[in-house]
């Protein structure tokens, strides 16, 4: 039996996608957590970027439930508004974004909109918030969402923010500025886009998990890169910082 769970790994796994001295937008829920593993970590010198208003270097030093506490503000960078914080995603300035979502397509779309028809929804969802201008103009987005068949759909029922469109180069046909969703990591595997059709392949599965689990609970034929890995156990320096950071269980119970 593994000394960490399934999803401590995703929020590290997810940790691991921010750079050095990146300007990274931090979205809700677990991103905010991957973010001060990083800095504590590897990435010493990550900006963090909040729709809240607020940019910060270390990690707040309190427990965050949400982007507004007000720990995230206590010894910030900046305390500002949203469209200032909002317009740093012009001219590719924001390195990366993190967003989840209810729905994600094998073209990497994302709905947080609608399930059913947007006219005579079955359920209304939360909506897009900063999402959408993250996903189109951010330089690389980084998903994260639980891996259900419902979840991972053939093709989503409403795009709220875009990943790769239709496949292909559709995204730049649409002149869409950043480049798009570069990973999603689920609570059991990580994908990322591949090939001329920029469309989803399994590249590592979780410990404990198999290739053919992952693909039964897809909603499409996931398909696979050449040679599937197995994603790499936390170290202890990043179960260390996890729980640093969410020192109540909250993110990772």
């Amino acid at each position: 039996m593994s000394d960490y769970s399934t999803q401590e790994l995703m929020i590290i796994a997810a940790a691991r996608e921010i750079q050095d001295g990146e300007r990274i937008f931090v979205g809700m829920r677990l991103p905010i957590t991957a973010y001060g593993v990083a800095r504590l970590t590897h990435a010493p010198n990550a900006v963090g970027l909040f729709e809240s208003g607020v940019a910060r270097y270390a990690p707040a030093d309190g427990m965050l439930h949400t982007m507004c506490d007000g720990p995230n503000q206590f010894g910030a960078a900046w305390t500002t508004g949203l469209i200032q914080i909002m317009g740093l995603l012009s001219g590719g300035r924001i390195h990366a974004g993190f967003i989840g979502g209810a729905e994600i397509d094998r073209f990497a779309n994302i709905n947080t909109s609608y399930i059913g028809d947007f006219k005579e929804p079955k359920v209304k969802l939360p909506g897009s918030g900063g999402a959408p201008d993250i996903a189109a103009m951010a330089q690389r987005l980084i998903v994260i969402i639980n891996h259900q068949k419902h979840r991972l759909v053939e093709k989503v029922d409403y795009i709220t923010s875009p990943g790769f469109l239709d496949g292909g180069d559709a995204r730049a046909k649409a002149g869409l500025a950043g480049d798009g969703p570069a990973v999603v990591i689920t609570d059991r595997a990580i994908l990322r886009p591949h090939g001329p059709e920029n469309e989803l392949h399994l590249v590592s599965v979780h410990p404990g998990h198999t290739v053919e689990e992952v693909k039964e609970n897809t909603g499409w034929a996931l398909k696979t890169m050449a040679e599937v890995g197995t994603t790499a156990a936390p170290t202890q320096a990043e179960l260390d910082a996890l729980h640093h950071i969410d020192k109540e269980g909250f993110w990772r119970s």
